[in-house]
């Protein structure tokens, strides 16, 4: 591959934010990557920090998730065992807060394996 701007020399990389090849004239380094001298730094540099911000941001994500999955397990578990409890007190009502429970405890399952992926 040639330099974008000048055919004739190699490029020793790509500029990140065009892609076009870029020989050692016309290269620069920002933040560790290559972008074209005087042409796309800022660029290159914001993409850089977007970049930063949204692993940051995946990481607290992936938290998020996991607090959720612990509240809902808790939550489904008070109202599995509520209406088991109350079963024979309460008959449909007591139904009524098992399948409750049983569907927050799905939920805690869905945040659980959704927070996985963010690890």
């Amino acid at each position: 591959m040639n330099c974008f701007y000048h055919p004739n020399n190699p490029a020793i990389g790509i500029c990140k934010y065009c892609q076009r090849g870029l020989c050692s004239d016309c290269a620069i380094v920002v933040d560790d990557v290559l972008a074209c001298k005087n042409r796309h730094e800022n660029e290159v540099q914001q993409l850089e920090q977007l970049t930063a911000r949204n692993l940051f941001q995946a990481k607290r994500v992936g938290s998020n998730y996991m607090r959720n999955a612990t509240f809902y397990g808790l939550v489904s578990i008070a109202f599995i065992g509520f209406g088991w409890w109350t079963l024979q007190w309460l008959g449909l009502q007591a139904v009524l807060f098992i399948v409750l429970g049983l569907f927050l405890l799905y939920a805690a399952g869905a945040n659980y394996f959704e927070g996985r992926k963010y690890k």
